[in-house]
């Protein structure tokens, strides 16, 4: 008998299964500070109580990001180890905001299975609930990743693909309560673009870059306790290259995206994502992002905007996402769709 966990395989995932993630996480100050050493995060409601303060918070939040790689990595034992990669997301929502001294846990429901025509391997869709010490959900999202089979020969299960909405309707973001962007300070948010300053359609290059490099990947793995084989174990792949986390280059084009984005304060809802092409340390990330959508919020001062956040590797300034076969260029690395915060 062997009591070591191999992480579970595509045949252990059944429809209807939920699963309680081990090792709930305290996150505090320290975590506020790796994560801004980490990225270029600038973002003044998550870096200054008193700004956050006039913005009609208690203080400061942790980031959004923050505490979405908090709660994913708890999930990574039980639904991606043994991944091959992590495909998408969906139906995104923060609910509630973070605060220094939450302790965070995670729980997911198994929604869909698919096996892949090779055989060797199937896709699972989970919709994970993050929680804080009181039980009270701060997030939830959904994401599917492709996971190895055990054995080949097992047979496939009856496939199950969840209908996913392509948008978080924007009746349906929630805003922290007490938010109010009225006196909204412009000169310490870093810009003065605000709402009614983005059109729809419109194309914002960042034009700032990020060459990765093995030390602050592993860091951030690490600190998110992310321990899928294929970002840890150089030898998990043919190529002998580990791949860097999905979540380190959304957090790195979020932080990018401050170059013109600065105001976009605070993201609320996951509308879709995919990591179209692997990242590997010593490529560099730059970042592009498109307006999609605008909508009001009952919020003083606050309004919404929908935006595609792109991150490359090399030029940024193409602004291109996809070929003329419709597929991901090879040099995007990530095309997220999500929902902000902006003062009016």
């Amino acid at each position: 008998m062997t009591k070591t966990n191999p992480g579970r395989f595509f045949e252990d995932y059944a429809v209807g299964q939920t699963i309680r993630h081990a090792v709930p996480r305290t996150v505090a100050e320290g975590e506020r500070a790796l994560y801004h050493a980490l990225y270029p995060a600038r973002y003044a409601l998550y870096s200054s109580d008193e700004f956050a303060i006039s913005c009609g918070l208690d203080g400061s939040p942790m980031d959004d990001l923050l505490a979405f790689h908090t709660v994913f990595g708890k999930t990574v034992p039980d639904v991606s180890l043994n991944a091959v990669a992590n495909l998408g997301y969906a139906q995104g929502r923060w609910l509630l905001p973070v605060w220094p001294g939450d302790t965070l846990r995670a729980e997911s429901q198994v929604i869909g299975v698919k096996q892949n025509s090779n055989g060797q391997s199937g896709v699972v869709w989970v919709r994970t609930r993050g929680l804080n010490q009181v039980d009270e959900v701060v997030l939830d999202y959904v994401r599917w990743v492709m996971v190895r089979k055990r054995d080949a020969q097992a047979p496939a299960p009856e496939p199950v693909v969840p209908n996913l909405p392509p948008v978080v309707a924007p009746a349906d973001l929630v805003l922290p309560e007490g938010l109010d962007f009225s006196n909204y300070d412009f000169d310490l948010a870093g810009e003065p673009h605000r709402w009614g300053d983005y059109e729809i359609g419109e194309r914002i290059d960042h034009v700032d870059g990020v060459t990765i490099e093995e030390a602050e990947h592993m860091l951030a793995t690490r600190l998110w306790q992310n321990t899928a084989k294929v970002h840890f174990d150089a030898t998990n792949r043919p190529d002998g290259r580990r791949l860097i986390y999905g979540g380190h280059v959304i957090s790195l084009a979020r932080a990018l995206s401050f170059n013109g984005l600065a105001n976009a304060q605070m993201v609320v809802a996951l509308n879709a994502g995919a990591h179209a092409n692997p990242c590997f340390a010593g490529d560099t990330v730059r970042a592009w992002s498109e307006v999609l959508d605008k909508a009001a919020t009952p919020a003083p001062g606050v309004a919404a905007i929908r935006l595609r956040l792109v991150a490359t590797k090399g030029d940024s300034a193409a602004l291109a996402l996809k070929g003329e076969d419709g597929k991901y260029l090879p040099e995007v690395l990530l095309d997220l769709d999500y929902w902000a915060l902006m003062p009016l």
